[in-house]
């Protein structure tokens, strides 16, 4: 083991010997091994592994602009290297493994494993129930399980219940029986109701025994065995129990036709997607077994460093060091390392099946879909976390990953020029922060140096004037001096080949787009400056964009036609002679309406800054011909 130090006194914002970390990082070997960058209290605070040390670790400490700010933020605190050189990349990906499950890194994906063991429970009454238990305990009841998650014997015990209308409710039987009046359950036809004192006893045990064998062998056997058992029922002229029989293997089949939406062609498989949010990530993974969803869980983490592709190959690591593997792991991404991730996967499935673990990434069809549905349950628990809706949630995210962002864009402006033949030039700026307009963070713009129908020129003006804005109000940390983490341009490539050289020059981290309508004025792609990225497969993506543009269109046309009914005034105004643009500026002022001005006396009229009694007289007698033509 080897190690280089910075000798870094403090935690700046922005690493002041990053020049010797690079130096230092610059003389490690072309070889595999492992690093782990510890901070000035020598404490491990991140670890990697890397096929070529030297070329990875010298990423860290050399131009922060290409790194996310959570890579920024861990190389801010690195204090000191080391590193541990291995025979092959494959031992450098194990022994990363087993450091980080050790040590624990900050900034390290860190999954908590607080998933117990759960049963389903069939109680040992009179009148047997079945419900969801997290020990067993020593009661005479019969215990299934363990189950890894209490998903599968939520789920379970539920369908259990509801198919062979088993009591959920709090009463005790024989004790309540004819106590009361049956509960809703009954009048819907969920329950048998022993409640009414009607019910045989002998027709409750065999709902319960149905239920039990339902439990262990699953909705196909239990189907089997109960057409069976109604055949022979009705070949001994049992016609009452055939029929009560018949009742739920029909509701066997209406279970299963629901399963179907959650269901696959893949018999055993885990598939694993993920939502971003402000400053959190959630990883939503769905396991299958016998092509069914049998468990899912969510993992919400604060802090992850680098780009998606790495987070997902340490969320990969990390899960399956507490989790049993499957043969296929179906992804929504890319994931580095994929090929040594699946030869660490095979061998720890060898034990069970022998078989070769595949990591997918589906791009249509089934798996494509189902993938959807675990990124769209993703951002429907971190929005819960965040307090807002899974929809928004996972509209930004989406949006995020179309444009190849870092990650997902929780500021967003946009920008849209409006102009009558090149008159009255304007602009209208919205924001949206999480998905949602900030209406208090909407400016508007009056176009100063640019005259006539010149809408890049225009929009030049207001983004320079922008970034202005924000060098002089940054520190404030909010309206222009927040900077937004994208721009979108109403407006094409011609709008984005017109500024992206100014956000260039202005070296700020700001991500540019345009947005392209149709022939129609509807949202129909975003231009990324030759290129245009379709919305069509992107539904959310797209309506979250469409209501961004017809925001700002609305905006910046309700500016320019209240901007341009005033100048229509005015121009009255300036007809009359000893009154130019500023007197007529000023009488608006005063009296607000041109009427009011007409009306006015001619020492009101000269009490106003800046006239004359000639030019008040001139008014007054432009009153009287109006009057006269009338």
């Amino acid at each position: 083991m080897s190690t280089e130090n910075g000798n870094i006194g403090n935690e700046p914002a922005g690493n002041p010997n990053l020049s010797e970390l690079r130096r230092k990082s610059m003389k490690l070997p072309l070889l595999p091994g492992v690093y782990i960058m510890h901070d000035r209290r020598d404490r491990i605070i991140y670890i990697g592994k890397a096929k070529a040390l030297k070329n990875r670790v010298s990423q860290y400490f050399g131009s922060q602009e290409n790194h996310t700010e959570k890579v920024r933020r861990m190389v801010e605190n690195v204090d000191h290297f080391e590193y541990i050189i291995t025979d092959t990349e494959y031992e450098a990906l194990v022994l990363e493994c087993s450091l980080i499950k050790l040590h624990k890194p900050k900034y390290n994906i860190l999954l908590k494993d607080d998933k117990g063991y759960h049963y389903i429970k069939i109680t040992a009454e009179e009148y047997p129930r079945i419900m969801e238990a997290k020990k067993v305990e020593d009661d005479g009841a019969e215990y299934l399980g363990p189950y890894t998650g209490s998903f599968v014997v939520r789920q379970s015990v539920d369908e259990a219940c509801k198919i062979f209308r088993l009591p959920t409710c709090r009463r005790s039987f024989p004790r309540d029986i004819g106590k009361g009046r049956p509960c809703l359950n009954y009048s819907i036809g969920l329950c048998l109701a022993p409640c009414r004192g009607r019910l045989k006893k002998e027709i409750y045990d065999e709902a319960v025994s149905e239920a039990r064998d339902f439990l262990k062998g699953g909705t196909n056997t239990s189907v089997a065995r109960l057409t069976e058992r109604m055949n022979e029922c009705a070949e001994r002229l049992e016609f009452e129990k055939a029929a009560r029989i018949r009742d739920r293997i029909s509701a066997l089949k209406k279970i299963s036709d629901k399963q179907k939406v959650i269901m696959n062609s893949v018999e055993e498989q885990d598939v694993i997607a993920l939502a971003q949010g402000s400053g959190s990530t959630c990883f939503e993974v769905f396991r299958f077994k016998g092509g069914r969803l049998v468990d899912r869980e969510q993992f919400l983490i604060d802090e992850m460093t680098g780009e998606l592709s790495i987070c997902r190959s340490e969320f990969i690591k990390q899960y399956y060091s507490m989790r049993e593997v499957p043969p296929r792991v179906t992804v929504d991404g890319e994931v580095e390392d994929a090929e040594l991730l699946e030869q660490m996967l095979t061998e720890k499935l060898a034990d069970r099946h022998g078989k070769k673990v595949r990591i997918t990434i589906p791009q249509k069809g089934e798996q494509q879909h189902i993938v959807e549905m675990c990124r769209q349950n993703a951002a429907e628990y971190l929005a819960q976390a965040k307090g807002r809706t899974g929809e928004i949630t996972a509209a930004v995210d989406e949006l995020g990953r179309l444009l190849g962002l870092d990650s997902p864009p929780e500021y967003i402006e946009s920008y849209d020029i409006s102009n009558t033949q090149g008159e009255d030039n304007v602009a209208g700026m919205v924001v949206f922060e999480n998905g949602r307009p900030l209406k208090s963070a909407y400016r508007r713009f009056k176009i100063k140096t640019v005259e006539g129908q010149d809408d890049y020129g225009s929009m030049r003006e207001v983004i320079t004037r922008r970034i202005l804005e924000y060098r002089e109000h940054q520190e404030e940390g909010k309206g222009f001096g927040r900077l937004p983490d994208l721009i979108l341009l109403d407006g094409g490539e011609g709008h984005v080949n017109a500024i992206r050289p100014l956000i260039e020059a202005s070296g700020l981290p700001i991500a540019l787009f345009g947005m392209v309508k149709d022939s129609k004025h509807k949202t129909r792609a975003i231009a990324a400056g030759g290129r245009e990225i379709s919305l069509t497969r992107s539904r959310a993506a797209f309506t979250l964009v469409s209501s961004i543009q017809d925001e700002v269109h609305r905006f910046a046309i309700t500016y320019h036609h209240a901007s341009h009914g005033k100048s229509v005034i005015r121009s009255s105004l300036t007809e009359i002679e000893g009154i130019g643009p500023t007197r007529a500026k000023e009488l608006l002022r005063r009296f607000k309406t041109i009427s009011a001005v007409y009306d006015a006396s001619v020492e009101e009229l000269c009490e106003v800054k800046g006239m004359t009694r000639a030019a008040a007289e001139n008014i007054k007698a432009r009153k009287k011909k109006k009057a006269a033509d009338e």
